[in-house]
């Protein structure tokens, strides 16, 4: 019993000082990234030096020296990049007008193409728009209804939602597939209702894609007021709309994925990945997408370098080149792991803005997600508590469909779909305190995972 009873202590005792050594490992992380942190200053480089940097341009040419450079700076072991092949699209001049009153003269409204657009050739296209609220509505139409008109998807974000990317998915799909099934039924163009839960007028640009099956049609998005002026104007009776566009695709371009490591001292086969994506859409900064990302990246192996930390598996930082409209950095960086053979043990990304961190999303198995969920304590004097969530990103969804077991760092998502995609997504909308408190948690969850891995 004597003997038992002092395992139980000894045991008790080892426990309380393995999580206190985390602890002060937290503290010491947290006080060197919100005291010392230069990843506020390299976002404004990246956004007022750089700016917007659509995959395929100048700026995003630049961005990548950027990154090489910040990258070195920080103190990476090793830099290197990494080729890849990006489509460019050109947005060229465009405009929408839109007679709301037959009594009343055509004006017009802010509007922005949806990325991967074709547009008018630059010559004026007029149309009645017809009106609906969802694909039931939409599907219920024939083809001789739709034919030759401008389909105005007239689907709100909802928000009702106190995650607001819990709606991405539905609001977003008129965005993705409104204009191939459009088309389909013989549309001559689409406009949207932006995916924004914004109290504005901004409208919000974003991705999408043409069936090989459709003829390409101008696709763009207005914000949340002209969106409402055109519905009400809809309900009245019949309006009609000019559009006029350059945009294109113009052909591919070699860019590259920015790649720094730290090697491990005890398991450099194993790879942990951190990272955001270096590509932003052609309005705005691309600030909070993904900016915030990418200098958080940069920022964790500045962190374990300047703290003299010697992580045990190795440590990546990557900001993947075009996120937004090809997904291709994600696309080499899993063909070079696979070609290479190298081991990911977990791959991580920040891509949904700079604000306070308040979760890390686990999409894993669940014997692995309750494992790290048994360090969520750690976690909350941070103002971190949402383990709950299956949430990894786009860039490292080819690592995850090969098995890899993928996280993201959830921060609060009240403001994100306001400013996300669109010309007010600038270096200003970003707090200092919050960007580097998400780098602090990244940090802490990267040194932990070097530390005993991922069982």
């Amino acid at each position: 019993m004597k003997k038992l009873l002092l395992l139980f202590v000894a045991t008790s005792w080892s426990i309380g000082s393995f999580a206190q050594n985390d602890s002060l490992l937290f503290r010491k992380v947290s006080d060197e990234i919100l005291l010392r942190s230069p990843c506020y200053e390299n976002l404004r480089v990246l956004c007022k030096q750089i700016g917007n940097r659509l995959s395929g341009t100048k700026a995003a040419a630049k961005a990548v020296d950027w990154g090489f450079d910040a990258m070195k700076a920080a103190g990476a072991d090793k830099v290197w990049l990494q080729p890849v092949d990006v489509p460019h699209w050109v947005r060229g001049k465009e405009s929408l007008m839109l007679r709301l009153d037959a009594k009343k003269d055509y004006e017009t409204v802010p509007m922005l193409s949806l990325g991967n657009s074709q547009g008018t050739d630059g010559k004026v296209m007029e149309g009645s728009i017809l009106m609906v609220n969802n694909f039931d509505e939409f599907n219920k139409l024939s083809k001789e209804e739709v034919k030759g008109r401008i389909v105005f998807f007239n689907h709100r974000f909802p928000q009702e939602l106190v995650n607001t990317f819990e709606g991405y998915g539905s609001a977003g799909a008129y965005r993705w597939t409104g204009p191939n099934l459009a088309s389909a039924k013989g549309a001559s163009a689409v406009i949207i209702r932006s995916v924004s839960t914004g109290v504005d007028d901004f409208p919000h640009t974003g991705s999408m894609r043409y069936a090989d099956t459709v003829k390409p049609i101008p696709a763009l998005a207005i914000g949340n007021f002209s969106a409402d002026r055109l519905e009400a104007a809809c309900k009245k009776g019949e309006t009609k709309a000019k559009i006029q566009s350059q945009c294109r695709m113009v052909d591919t371009v070699k860019s590259f994925n920015v790649i720094g490591e730290i090697k491990g001292s005890e398991h450099p086969d194993q790879i942990i990945v951190v990272g955001g994506h270096l590509d932003s859409w052609d309005v705005g900064e691309g600030a909070n997408d993904d900016g915030t990302g990418c200098v958080q990246s940069i920022e964790v192996i500045r962190a374990i370098k300047d703290l003299k930390i010697q992580p045990k598996r190795t440590v990546r930082a990557v900001l993947f080149m075009n996120e937004e409209n090809g997904l291709r950095g994600g696309l080499a960086y899993n063909d070079s792991a696979k070609a290479n053979k190298e081991r990911h043990i977990i791959a991580i990304e920040t891509d949904a803005g700079g604000f306070s961190p308040r979760g890390i999303g686990l999409e894993m198995d669940a014997a692995k997600a309750q494992y790290l969920r048994g360090f969520r304590k750690l976690f909350l004097p941070y103002g971190v508590y949402d383990f709950e969530h299956d949430e990894g990103g786009a860039d490292i969804s080819p690592l995850h469909r090969e098995g890899v077991p993928v996280a993201g760092l959830m921060p609060d998502p009240q403001r994100y779909f306001d400013l996300h995609h669109t010309p007010n997504d600038v270096f200003e909308n970003v707090n200092h305190r919050e960007l580097k408190l998400g780098a602090v948690i990244l940090t802490q969850f990267v040194c932990l995972l070097s530390e005993y891995g991922l069982k």
